[in-house]
């Protein structure tokens, strides 16, 4: 059977002059792209064999057979949007030709634009896929050699308890609310914007985030304090199915950029991002004596790595531990002649 469907999408299956069986989806719902595919690899397989010859693979085959195997990430969205960059500028192109120089020429687009994060990011999703033409299907001889990535500067930038209040003065009722909860929370945007009802239980005073929308992959149980159940209070009965909605009643989706910007100029604040909030959060916690171990497990991260970007807030915290070397000193001293 050389093509069958699955679903709506048309599938190959063929036995290779080597004996080997090819069963892999086509990506395609039109059985005439499926076929030619169909065709295309056979063809392949068989000069191969006969010929010793490796075929050359073109970037656009590269890009779309990783999106076929990599359906399940978490990231699959974020991950169409970098690889629908680099099509730009090596669509048609042999994978052989991508090489340092030409990566480079690409990023030059960019250059002054794009924070380093972002570089960093997309020349990892472009190296995954070139170490996957070489190792695992045996596209290319070698992985070209690529640019080195910016060194990433991790950014902490935090709001005084005066600068939250003007801030949450400005913003458009609604967001505000959002806002708030994320600074009682710290929780991330999208897990405020999609918060549900069925995440709620005011009685225990806990919220949950679910692993499949946590970014660490892993379940999030959040303590509500008051701040945040005054909020969810003043949520209830907008909507059966959603805690928060905008001016019309419909689910919020997004945090407006303008109503943003337009908040933090009013306020008197710069370089602040949405995320932000999240940093003022923990912030506030370390300044607090909250010790790290704790603050990582109520923030939901993988790396306590990244909660160290926090230790600096808290130098009272090794005060104690500080003051061992007070009692070893004051032995030493009183054990010396004369004191």
């Amino acid at each position: 059977m050389a093509l069958f469907k699955r679903g709506k999408t048309w599938w190959v299956d063929f036995t290779t002059p080597a004996g080997e069986r090819v069963r892999e989806t086509s990506g395609s719902r039109d059985r005439n792209q499926a076929q030619e595919y169909h065709d295309k690899l056979k063809a392949e397989a068989w000069r191969v064999f006969k010929l010793g010859d490796r075929p050359d693979h073109t970037w656009d085959e590269a890009a779309h057979r990783w999106l076929l195997e990599k359906k399940h990430l978490r990231s699959y969205k974020n991950t169409k949007v970098v690889i629908a960059w680099w099509h730009q500028h090596f669509r048609g192109k042999l994978l052989r030709d991508i090489t340092r120089e030409t990566i480079q020429i690409a990023l030059d687009t960019k250059a002054g634009i794009w924070a380093p994060g972002t570089i960093k990011r997309n020349l990892e999703i472009l190296g995954a896929i070139l170490h996957r033409a070489a190792d695992e299907w045996e596209w290319l001889d070698r992985v070209p050699k690529r640019p080195q990535a910016p060194k990433v500067q991790r950014r902490i930038r935090w709001l005084t308890p005066a600068e939250m209040q003007r801030l949450l003065q400005h913003l458009p009722e609604a967001t505000a609310e959002m806002a708030r909860f994320a600074l009682a929370t710290g929780l991330r945007r999208n897990n405020v914007l999609r918060l549900e009802w069925s995440q709620v239980d005011t009685a225990r005073r806990v919220c949950w985030i679910y692993g499949d929308q946590a970014k660490a992959g892993k379940d999030i149980h959040v303590s509500l304090n008051e701040t945040a159940l005054a909020v969810l209070e003043r949520q209830r009965g907008k909507h059966e199915r959603f805690v928060f909605v905008g001016k019309r009643g419909k689910p919020q989706t997004q945090i407006y950029a303008e109503g943003w910007r337009a908040a933090l100029k009013a306020a008197g604040i710069e370089n602040f991002r949405w995320h932000d909030l999240r940093h003022t959060w923990a912030s506030w916690l370390a300044q607090e004596g909250t010790p790290l171990h704790v603050l990582q497990e109520m923030g939901g991260w993988a790396d306590y790595g990244m909660v160290l970007r926090y230790a600096h807030l808290s130098p009272e915290r090794f005060a104690t531990h500080a003051s061992v070397v007070d009692q070893k000193m004051n032995v030493t001293i009183s054990a010396q002649p004369g004191a």
